[in-house]
């Protein structure tokens, strides 16, 4: 059974954000000076005295901004507020109660959950009576804390767990067992629409304004019985670009979630086709150590040449990934695409036996022998996996100053051909047999 979520909402630049990374002991949600940073509900997972609950970080409310993008985030915190067991209002108490806060208080004071009152930037204990004055919102008591210093927010979570349902004990809602496919590409190629479709209704927003994610949204779902997380990421830039900006954060986001994922969905936008940008992408998740497979979205309404796109993302991506065609307007290749991505997760996480390396190493010998090099050939010994994620193989030969460039990539390609390892990261380690004799020996003495 899921963990009950706890919504934090509240006025733009109050603190909400924060007062998540304090609340949960993480830097999960961004955080700046510049309101409206938050846009997507983000869950950041946490405990407090051994209770389990999800902390749902979401876009600041404003009733009177009539923006299309403000219309969306506030419509996306109000759904939180539908899923959630217990809201926490967060509001300013430096500033006072404002008529903001006095509009949501009136919508919260109908909610069939319980609601806390957080009282933020109170930074000091004689700053502690200005909380005061949120009693006038009938809400009840407000919790005077200050997000930044850590002051109050011990009672608040006592507060937060004492509302809870007890009789809706919390598990964790990810298992160790649920595969992590993130999402990521450029700005604007469609990201949240594919997770979106992924999904089956519009849970991150979608917007033709580049940039509209910042935050990574972890999204769990079931397919086939098995546990699914869906990252959706902030369009990754170069470096340079977005430094000192709130996308600087955004950026390093996106490059986390790829760090812990099992598989990276590299989007592109089929229009397009495959550009420079995309290939520095699917490099990033390379270099993360996750598996890859390229998805081209907008196929709806492209007209580039996948034999070219094919061609492209193979003489210059190492890891061969599949590129497969979707588009998230209609659904078209979405189900493929989420099924190869599971299928690319196994076996991403699969050991391969060392008789049947061995196997493949007398197969590629007999097909192609090494070059010579100073008139002798170098011979493949052995070859065994010793690990995964990423997937780790080492190769006994002859002599390994005798190992070329070209052949080392000649065994590497026909490796993913036969064992179906396209867009999966491989470490092959070559070990000269008198290499091997020197570290067994060195093993007796010690």
């Amino acid at each position: 059974m899921a963990s009950p979520l706890v919504a934090v909402v509240g006025y733009p630049n109050v603190g909400k954000s924060t007062l998540v990374n304090r609340l949960s002991g993480t830097r999960e949600a961004v955080v700046h000076e510049q309101p409206g940073v938050t846009r997507d509900r983000k869950e950041v997972e946490t405990d407090w005295n051994g209770r389990r609950f999800r902390l749902v970080d979401t876009g600041g409310v404003d009733a009177t901004d009539r923006d299309d993008l403000a219309r969306e985030v506030q419509r996306k915190a109000r759904e939180a507020l539908g899923a959630a067991a217990a809201i926490v209002l967060c509001v300013d108490a430096r500033a006072g109660v404002r008529p903001g806060d006095e509009e949501l208080a009136a919508e919260l004071r109908g909610a069939s959950v319980p609601v806390v009152v957080a009282a933020n930037k109170v930074d000091g204990a004689s700053q502690i009576p200005e909380a005061a004055e949120f009693y006038r919102l009938g809400l009840g008591d407000p919790v005077p804390v200050s997000a930044v210093h850590g002051l109050g927010t011990g009672d608040l979570l006592d507060r937060v767990v004492a509302v809870l349902d007890r009789g809706e004990e919390g598990e964790e809602a990810r298992s160790d067992g649920d595969v992590q496919l993130a999402v990521i590409g450029r700005p604007n190629v469609g990201k949240s629409s594919l997770v979106n479709a992924f999904l089956g209704e519009e849970r991150v927003i979608v917007s033709p304004s580049a940039g509209t994610t910042r935050d990574s949204i972890d999204t769990r779902l079931e397919v086939d019985g098995r546990g699914v997380v869906l990252v959706d990421t902030a369009g990754l830039r170069r470096r340079g670009k977005v430094a000192g900006t709130v996308d600087w954060y955004a950026q390093l986001r996106s490059e986390r979630a790829a760090d812990r994922a099992d598989v990276a969905i590299v989007v592109s936008d089929a229009s397009g086709g495959l550009t420079s940008e995309d290939l520095r992408v699917a490099e990033l998740a390379m270099v993360k150590g996750c598996a890859t497979v390229v998805a081209l979205n907008k196929w709806d309404i492209a007209q580039a040449d996948l034999d070219d796109v094919k061609a492209r993302a193979e003489a210059r991506l190492r890891l061969r990934p599949e590129v497969l065609t979707v588009s998230a307007k209609t659904g078209r290749g979405v189900r493929r695409l989420l099924a190869r991505s599971l299928d690319l997760a196994d076996r991403a996480a699969a050991r391969v036996a060392t008789s049947e390396l061995n196997r493949f190493l007398a197969d590629l010998q007999a097909a192609r022998q090494p070059p010579a090099v100073r008139g002798r050939r170098l011979k493949l010994l052995y070859m065994t996996q010793y690990a995964t994620r990423p997937a780790r193989f080492a190769v006994q030969v002859s002599d390994r100053s005798r190992l070329t460039r070209d052949y080392g990539f000649f065994l590497e390609n026909r490796l993913r051909e036969r064992y179906g390892l396209q867009g999966v990261p491989l470490v092959i380690e070559y070990h000269g047999r008198d290499e091997a004799r020197r570290r067994a020996t060195a093993a007796a003495d010690g």
